[in-house]
């Protein structure tokens, strides 16, 4: 799940499914405003439309930037029975073992190339959980990545959240590289949404 600007200062938060590579939009909301996080209640409203339309028993990753660690939205994956890993800030605040901690702690005592991950946490000050926490810092990176995850491997959940990046791709084909619908002078959300199902149904055909 992730959010774009769409036509005139709109922005539109999206749900994809990963297919060979490529995240194919599911479904979608448009709203006026710059690019910005939408409300937490808005990420469990999509969350809640897909989840009654995935086939029963099939497996679900949902995987998302900083802004869809939320706490609730977090209880509504393990609620329909998914699994998550979701980046989260390096202030994030977490509890383990008694200890009260910011997640940039765990950056501060690792090294390009390692994988530090805590079980059993409670996350942020509501004290969420238990989740895993981890600091991925990949060799050539700057910094580590820190996620949330509900998952009980760590390698697991790194792997998985690499995939993210896919949306991304989606995200340029869409405008600079594709449609340009960024550009377009619609600012009406509902008119977007439907241009929007055009450009979807074009792309799919298009990686078809």
């Amino acid at each position: 799940m992730d959010g774009s600007v769409v036509g005139r200062d709109c922005t539109a938060l999206m749900i994809h499914v990963i297919y060979k590579g490529r995240a194919l939009p599911l479904a979608w909301r448009v709203r006026q405003g710059p690019k910005w996080h939408f409300p937490e209640d808005l990420h469990i409203a999509m969350v809640e439309l897909i989840s009654k339309v995935i086939p029963a028993g099939a497996q679900v990753v949902f995987l998302g930037d900083g802004e869809f660690d939320g706490t609730a939205l977090q209880a509504t994956l393990n609620k329909a029975g998914w699994s998550d890993a979701c980046h989260t800030a390096r202030s994030t605040v977490a509890t383990w073992e008694g200890t009260t901690f910011r997640l940039d702690t765990l950056g501060a005592c690792s090294k390009p190339g390692t994988l530090i991950a805590l079980q059993e946490v409670k996350f942020t000050r509501d004290a969420y959980g238990p989740v895993m926490v981890l600091s991925c810092w990949a060799k050539g990176y700057q910094e580590p990545l820190y996620l949330v995850s509900n998952m009980d491997a760590a390698e697991e959940a790194c792997r998985y959240y690499q995939k993210r990046f896919r949306i991304e791709t989606f995200f340029s084909d869409q405008k600079s590289r594709g449609f340009h619908i960024h550009k377009s002078h619609i600012s009406d959300p509902q008119r977007l949404s439907r241009l929007l199902i055009a450009a979807c149904l074009a792309y799919i055909w298009i990686v078809y």
